[in-house]
Formats: C-alpha cells, structure tokens, sequence
C-alpha cells in the first residue's frame, strides 16, 4: 500500500453507520470468516512492506506500534501461496529473537504472533522437541537466540524475521553471523522489528544501502490498544527521552548528560597506531555466569609515552569482552587478548572475586604479569577522569569498538542509563587508568629534598 494511502480498515471505519452496513452485508459468510486474516485490507502504513529492491526492512517503532503483527504478517506473505498447499516465495525462514523464550511466546505464541494471524487452513504446525514451525505446504520456520549466534552456523534461509534487534545482548556478532544464513532462493530478504536504541548494530545496517525502513509511534496503533493505554503513558514518560525512544520510537543519538558522545567519539578514530610503549588488558571479571550474566569486559589499550605527560597518547586497540563464559572461558579470553597484542601487563579488577581471580588467570598462564586492582568509587566516579582525557585529546580509537561506544554513550556522571552493568567502560577505565592516570600523576607528584 503506498504510503498515505488509508487502509481498508480505516475507510469503513471513518465511513457512516449506514455504509459500513452495506459494506459488511454485501460480503458472503466466507469473505467474512475470511475478513480478519486479510492483513492488506487492516495494516496501517508502516506495517506495509515498502516497495522496491530491499534485502532489509526495518519497522522502527514506539512500543505498542504493531510491530510484531508487522512482521508476523510479513513471514505469512513469505510462506503462503494462494491455495494452503501451494508454496509461497520462502520455504526456509528463520525466526530470531532475544532470548528462545520471547521467540516462542511473542513472534510464535504470542497475541500478535504467526499462529494467532494465521487462518485455520494455513496454520503452521509447532514442533516443540525441534522448536520450529511447519506450513501445510511444507515450508518451515526454525526458532533462535541472540545469546547464541554460534547456532547460526549452518542453517540457511531464504527469509528472516529478527525481532527487537536493539535489544540483544550479542546483536553485532549474531547480526553478522546470520547474514551468511540469508543465501536461499533468487531474493532472500530480513524483516527486522524493533524498538530503536542507540546501538552500533541497528545505526550500522539503518547506513546500508540494501536496508529501508517504515516508522511509526504508539499512538498511531491506538485503535489496537486497550482504552486508557495512551493516556497512562503519556503522563508517565510523555516528554521524556525515555518516552521518546519507547512511545515515538525514534532513535535517539546519545544520553543526556553522557560522558561521551557519538560525535566526539567519532572524531577520535584512527587507521593507524604508531609504536606503542605499553600496552595492557584490563579486566571486569563478571558476578556470575551462565548465558545471562553480565559480560566480562575486556579491553586492550597501549601508550605512546614519547615526551612530557603532555604528548602522552593512549590508544584503545581491542574491545574483547565476553559474555556467557565460565570463569576459565573469559581468564582464556583476556590472555588470548594478551598474546595478540603482546601485552606487558594483565589489570584486573578483584571486587567481586578478590584472590580467585588472580588463581583463574595463572591457571591459563602461570607466567603472566598480572595486576589485580581494587574499586574504592563508583563507576561514574572513576570514568570521569578517563572522559577528560579524551575531552583532552589525549585517547585514540581503532574501527571495530562498536559496542564499547555504545556503552560509552550512555555512561553519565549519575550512572549507566543503559541495560545491565557498563563492563566494557569499566575495563576501559582501568586500562586508561593504568596506562595514563596512575604514570602521569607520579610524574607530576612533587619531589621531596634529599630523595
């Protein structure tokens, strides 16, 4: 439906009491049975798949917008062919999401999900043992986590839906890896469905030219919402930067009052590093474990320290955190950082594990130089003055630091507006902490006669 155009739905309903009678009377008992299942004649605009060449469509939208009707509707127009046995344009589609859970129970199970949309003759059949959806006309939809993009390895599809892309936990690695999954028939194609956040991911692929996109507010699917929804969160977050990210749906830049933003974050990247002096990995070791903990973060920093302290540059080379791992997967992971970059020194932070950590790391590599440090601040507190070495211009950044921007941009002097802990900007900060702060106010520290 091009865009501006009302949908059929809209028509009747703005239509006289005595048209939509004539209406509704002049349809057969089987264009009636039929009637909720035609999603041209409901859609609102940005529910519509745009025309044109695309390989992604992107349904940026407020929460509440339609989205999950959006793609749900979208994966029918893939798979189904005009009788319930023809085959439709994909017979392979894969169906990712957050976590298995949110797959199942919002894109398959849920109110506006695949078989709450689908008519009784084209309903797909729900495999639980083999989590997978399939069509009367043989075409199958298989269900994935964002927590696991190593799963991804293998299967291939001609037809994606990827819901709440801003949202996952591992969106750039799981967004990559499923690329080479889209290689199916003579037009794969992804529909992506998400509430925007200002994430690497989702501002990267918004950038290619293979990607449009439809928008749309809460408020445009107020006819879809319960009476009083509208109202209740507009007084709550109306106005709001939250409220604009999560009701109008826009993506919005940065925090406010962020310590660093994407602009000047913009204007520290490098193509090259020169001969660095040191260079360290720090470490912010996670709580716990298991696919839902907090990441470990880790990242890799060297220092040019040529000169007086006001010629010092530091340089951030790495963002190699992990998440998920056991304690040996993420110490395995920062000493595979360190033999990469030839690293003299490992940092780590000891809150959380104090000596255990140390006994991780030498179980890996007893001969390592290791560095365990204690956080006596907060973590808004420490990250300021590494955000006034980089207003300094004394902090370089390599390609390829995406997620760690991220985590950067929504870091304030109030703390962390983002989901879960800052980890990555944690081990930044001990690393420029090591390399920079702690040298620098030794070198400037007064000398005492006679020593």
């Amino acid at each position: 439906m091009p865009s501006g155009i009302k949908s059929g739905a809209a028509l009747v309903a703005s239509a006289n009491a005595a048209d939509q009678a004539t209406f509704l009377n002049g349809l057969t008992k089987a264009e009636l049975r039929a009637l909720p299942f035609l999603f041209a004649f409901w859609a609102l605009d940005h529910q519509v798949p745009p025309e044109g060449d695309w390989r992604t469509w992107v349904i940026l939208g407020g929460r509440g917008a339609g989205k999950t009707r959006a793609g749900a509707e979208w994966v029918r127009s893939m798979v189904e062919g005009s009788r319930p046995r023809d085959p439709g344009p994909a017979r392979r589609i894969g169906l990712i999401g957050e976590t298995m859970e949110q797959v199942r129970e919002v894109m398959v199970f849920g109110e506006s999900g695949i078989l709450a949309c689908s008519p009784p003759d084209r309903r797909p059949k729900w495999s639980a043992t083999r989590q997978m959806l399939t069509w009367p006309n043989g075409a199958e939809a298989r269900l994935y986590s964002s927590f696991d993009p190593e799963r991804l390895r293998g299967p291939q599809f001609d037809a994606v839906w990827a819901d709440e892309l801003a949202k996952w936990p591992k969106a750039a690695k799981t967004w990559e890896t499923l690329q080479f999954c889209l290689r199916l028939g003579d037009k794969p194609r992804a529909c992506v469905t998400t509430t925007p956040k200002n994430v690497a991911v989702l501002k990267d692929l918004l950038a290619r030219d293979g990607t449009v996109q439809t928008h749309a507010s809460t408020a445009e699917n107020r006819a879809n919402l319960a009476d009083g929804f509208i109202e209740a969160v507009q007084e709550q977050f109306g106005g709001s930067r939250y409220g604009r990210q999560e009701l109008e749906g826009i993506l919005l830049p940065d925090v406010e009052g962020a310590l660093w933003t994407s602009d000047a974050l913009e204007a520290v990247h490098v193509k090259t590093v020169p001969e660095l002096d040191r260079i360290v990995v720090a470490v912010d070791p996670p709580a716990g474990s298991g696919a839902t903990s907090d990441a470990c973060g880790i990242v890799v920093a060297g220092i040019v320290m040529q000169g007086p302290v006001k010629d010092w540059r530091v340089y951030v080379l790495e963002d190699a955190s992990v998440q998920g791992l056991s304690p040996n997967g993420w110490a395995a992971a920062a000493v595979a950082a360190m033999d990469r970059h030839g690293a003299d020194r490992m940092v780590a932070e000891v809150n959380q594990g104090g000596a255990m950590v140390e006994t991780i790391v030498r179980s890996i590599d007893p001969t390592v130089s290791y560095r365990g440090v204690h956080a006596t601040r907060g973590k808004s507190a420490r990250a300021e003055p590494v955000a006034a070495l980089y207003e300094q211009g004394r902090v370089r950044h390599v390609s390829g630091l995406g997620e760690l921007e991220d985590e950067m941009c929504q870091m304030t002097a109030q703390g962390f507006d983002g989901q879960g802990s800052p980890d990555r900007v944690d081990a930044l900060v001990w690393a420029l902490t090591d390399l920079f702060l702690e040298p620098s106010a030794k070198w400037r520290a007064p000398r005492v006669r006679g020593l």
